[in-house]
Formats: structure tokens, sequence, C-alpha cells
């Protein structure tokens, strides 16, 4: 038996890479390294949070000393943590982490770095650790923690990542390493300015084995209007075929950068133990996205990370972080 452990299980502890000068955060560092903070400040309330940092000594200066907060030096490229980490996967009731190929998005960006990371690195999580010949990203896949993987086919299947690949041998590929029973694919849905090429952690995410939390458009003026409905019809269909209940989250008012518009969506939020962190962008919407969280999860805390710059790079709070479930027990040389 094999599974892809759900985000919304217990974790052990949360990492996130720090923004340096070499990263693409380096026209507005400081702006970016505050973001970062707020963040990591957030998690370690709650779990641990391994930093990977370009140099320990200057980003541990950073913080007062927590027990929650480890760092390792390590240089990247850049600071997508969500799409160059591995994956937390259990078999035969061993825990184990998946170690995908990461390309930039299919080649847009160097990331020969970031691709290397997990296996430099690989020794604080005192968990065994197999390198997977396939380009995927953590951003693409969603799981309910009971066999069903929900992805986007813009991403999964573009000819930028694994072209030798039809649908079916991509889906019975996927079956096989996460141990999938069904995967569903949304062939609607985007966010102008998105690098990932529909990432379904932009779009929908499950937040229990049976409910998807996803993006609505309601104003037929906004240019995403047409593919957001399209959207929420598939989803539709498949809470007929599958049960699943629904949960809308509303549209951000454009955000733009340098006369860009860019990608924030509510649905980029971070499960943490007894938390939702939900990033907000300083928009109107804001108050609107955080009671729906609230009652949506009425039994955990509700807390929002301002993240208004990361949006910038066209990414936002689930995609700068990667969790590792219970048992990836985070392993430091001092332990």
């Amino acid at each position: 038996m094999k599974r892809f452990i759900a985000e919304f299980e217990e974790q052990s502890f949360t990492q996130i890479i720090f923004p340096h000068p070499k990263s693409d955060w380096c026209e507005y560092l400081d702006d970016a390294k505050e973001n970062f903070i707020n963040i990591i400040k957030a998690i370690i309330k709650y779990q641990k949070c391994l930093v990977v940092c370009d140099n320990v000594a200057d980003v541990s200066g950073y913080f007062t000393p927590h027990k929650n907060l480890f760092f390792v030096e390590y240089q990247t490229n850049d600071t997508w943590a969500r799409d160059c980490s591995a994956l937390s996967i259990v078999e035969n009731k061993e825990l184990k982490l998946l170690d995908f190929t990461f390309t930039g998005w299919g080649g847009k960006f160097d990331a020969s770095l970031d691709n290397e990371m997990s296996q430099a690195i690989g020794s604080y999580y005192g968990t065994p650790m197999q390198s997977i010949d396939l380009i995927l990203e953590g951003g693409g896949v969603e799981s309910n923690g009971e066999g069903i993987i929900l992805t986007t086919s813009e991403c999964m299947l573009n000819p930028n990542r694994n072209s030798h690949l039809s649908e079916e041998q991509m889906t019975q590929k996927l079956q096989e390493l996460f141990g999938a029973k069904e995967i569903l694919y949304l062939h609607n849905g985007y966010l102008a300015g998105d690098d990932t090429d529909s990432h379904i952690d932009t779009l929908a995410r499950f937040i229990d084995a049976n409910t998807i939390m996803y993006v609505k458009c309601e104003n037929s003026l906004d240019e995403h209007y047409e593919a957001l409905k399209a959207m929420e019809n598939e989803l539709f269909a498949l809470q007929k075929s599958h049960g699943f209940e629904l949960v809308a989250l509303p549209m951000t008012a454009p955000l733009f950068y340098d006369e860009e518009r860019l990608p924030a969506t509510y649905a980029n939020f971070l499960f943490v133990n007894g938390a939702v962190i939900v990033p907000t962008y300083g928009v109107v919407q804001d108050e609107e996205a955080l009671e729906i969280f609230r009652k949506t999860f009425p039994k955990h805390d509700i807390v929002g990370v301002d993240c208004s710059v990361l949006v910038r790079q066209h990414g936002s709070l689930h995609c700068v972080t990667m969790n590792f479930a219970k048992g990836v027990e985070l392993k430091t040389p001092s332990s």
C-alpha cells in the first residue's frame, strides 16, 4: 500500500528558502526578507520550520532563538520551496520522500541548484529519499490523502515538462508513484502573471478528503471570468460524480506591479498543525476570504500574512513553503 500524504494531515515541519541577493528578489530584497520573516514567525508558533539560506550566520540574526526554528546553509537559484522540495508519501507503513526533477517550470528559468537541493540537505530529513526521473512540482499536485490527486492538464500534461509521456502514460506514472486510485485533471482555470502553467495550488485545494476549496470569479468584466467559470463547472461535475463538497473563495481585486497583473490568490494558503495561514494582499476581499476560512475551519487558528510582496514574483504563501509529514523527523547536526 502506498499513498500521497495530504497537507491537511499532521505535519512534522515546514521548509522555506530565504531570499538572497542572487535570487529574483534582489531588486527589493529588504521587502522580500520582511515578508519571509513574517511567514516564518507565523509558522513557528505552531510547528518546526527549517530555513534553507545562503548564509546561516546572517539569516539567523533576523530571529530570536526559538525551539521550532532551524537553519541549513545551501545556495539556491531562487526561493520556491513548494516546487523543488521533496514530497511525503507512506509505503507499506514506512515514510518515504520523493525527490522529483525541477526544471524551473518547463525550462523558463535556471533551476539547477534548486533541483539539487533536496539531495544536498537530505541528511536533515532522517527519512529515506528516492530520486524520481520525472519533472513534477509540488504546487502541481493536490492529494486528498485517500488515493485521489487533483491537478491541471495545463501543467501536468504540458509538453515543456514530460513531452515523451502521453496523458495515459502520465496518469499511470502518477498512480504508480503516489499509489493513487484516480488522477483528476482540471482543464480550465488560470491566473494572469502565473509562471507555473496553472499550478493547482493557485486554483483549487483539498481541505479534507471530501472538500475542495477553489477560486471563484464573479466579475464578468474580469479577464479570468470565463476560464474560472469553466473550472467551477468542472468542479460541479466532480461534486456530482464524487460527492465532493465545494467552498468558494473570492477573486482578489486586480493587483499590478510595473504595470503587470499579478497572480494573487487566496487558494495559496498554508496548513500547519492547528492553524491555516492565509495570504492577504491589502485589498477589500481580504476580510471576506479570512471570514470564509474562519467559518470553514472553526477548530483552527486563522492567521493572515500580507503576501503582496510575494506576488511581485508571481507566487504566494504556499509556493514558498513545503510541508513534511509527521514522522519525517527533522535531524540537525546538534540532534
